[in-house]
């Protein structure tokens, strides 16, 4: 074998041992990696050290969201009567949710109610419908939604109004017997509507009220808060405020009989209302009255209650107050006798006068239906 053959091999032989020992150098190291990789432990093994870790920071993190939403749910009732007196409201309902219908007592805790949205109770007589786009019943005693579809809408309440007008002059204790008289301050330059009240008509407070209250008579109203101590301008400032005492916080007043368009308030504010309401007998005695008659002068005027519910011997009501204007739509709150409970109901924005009497009468066979069958579960409401 020639010189150059013996160098060639040995060049060859040494670029061989040089690659092996590459090979041996790196192959450990892959399969230390290897190693390590397949003892690795799984991610939920992980999952379960970290969460047995003492360095955690927030434990409920670990939890699955719908678990924790499970746990929430569980506390049912009882969290959502607890909510009940906290007075944080949410805001406006999206229209057109409707509710999820089940066979059985269904529990709407604070969360959902305070969400918004139509939900029903729903037994043998099926899901309750009402033609209002707002409404709202209410057990007046324990505070617990019967129903609510829409109930933290925002809209215009036409003569609801007169409800506030009304609970700030029985609050006030002004005498009922002193006389007010009408001036062209109580003409109506909203809708331009009239009134059999004419101008230079003297008529005692109490007597204005009663009016006001059982027939929606806008000078009436207009006269009670133009004669308030301190003046018109006074009395929407605390028909304001006395709502936010309430816990009225969808509402605002601008003037005091309903004809503006910017008097606006809510299904839910306008139970609070109710309730306030109700606890003033005056307000319950002239409210739900079937009739009066003012004499002046020669002339005899007749007053019937806007509500003709009041006059159905079926019917127990408590209180009551009916409004109108085109922008309102056919509204009425009432609180009156079914089925052993005391129940408020509101109903805003109906068709028409033959709709808001129909959602009273579903209600009505509803709740004596639901008395009639294993009383269900209801949804807390909070106040506020």
């Amino acid at each position: 074998m020639t010189h150059i053959k013996l160098d060639r091999l040995r060049d060859m032989a040494a670029a061989l041992g040089l690659g092996l020992t590459l090979t041996a150098a790196v192959m450990p190291a892959q399969a230390a990696a290897a190693g390590q990789g397949g003892k690795k432990k799984p991610v939920a093994a992980q999952k379960v050290a970290a969460a047995k870790s003492p360095r955690k920071v927030h434990a409920s993190a670990a939890r699955p969201v719908l678990a924790q939403a499970v746990e929430r749910g569980k506390a049912g009732k009882k969290a959502a009567l607890h909510v009940a007196r906290a007075p944080v409201p949410e805001r406006v309902t999206p229209k057109g949710r409707h509710p999820a219908v089940a066979k059985a007592a269904t529990v709407v805790g604070a969360g959902a109610l305070a969400a918004g949205g139509a939900h029903a109770l729903v037994h043998d007589e099926g899901p309750l419908r009402v033609n209002a786009n707002a409404a709202i019943v209410v057990d007046q005693n324990s505070r617990e939604v019967l129903f609510s579809k829409n109930d933290r809408t925002v809209l215009p309440i036409a003569s609801l109004t007169k409800l506030m007008t009304g609970l700030l002059v029985a609050d006030a204790k002004l005498p009922l017997d002193e006389e007010i008289t009408i001036t062209e301050e109580d003409v109506d330059t909203y809708k331009g509507t009239g009134s059999r009240l004419a101008i230079g008509m003297s008529l005692t407070r109490g007597e204005l009220l009663h009016i006001a209250l059982m027939s929606s008579e806008n000078r009436a109203a207009s006269a009670l808060g133009r004669t308030y101590p301190g003046g018109l301008a006074h009395f929407v400032r605390l028909m304001n405020q006395k709502a936010t005492e309430l816990g009225m916080r969808d509402t605002r007043y601008v003037e005091p009989t309903g004809l503006s368009v910017q008097n606006r308030s809510s299904a839910h504010d306008l139970a609070l209302l109710v309730a306030a309401a109700y606890q003033r007998p005056l307000l319950r005695e002239l409210s739900t009255s079937t009739g009066y008659t003012i004499e002046s002068g020669h002339r005899v005027l007749q007053y019937r209650n806007s509500n003709r519910l009041i006059d159905d011997p079926k019917w127990e009501i408590g209180l009551q107050k009916t409004g109108y204007i085109a922008e309102a739509g056919r509204c009425m709150v009432m609180s009156a006798r079914l089925a052993g409970r005391q129940v408020i109901m509101v109903f805003l924005d109906a068709a028409d006068k033959a709709a808001r009497i129909g959602d009273a009468q579903r209600v009505r066979r509803w709740v004596e239906s639901a008395s009639q069958t294993e009383h269900p579960e209801l949804a807390a409401f909070r106040r506020g």
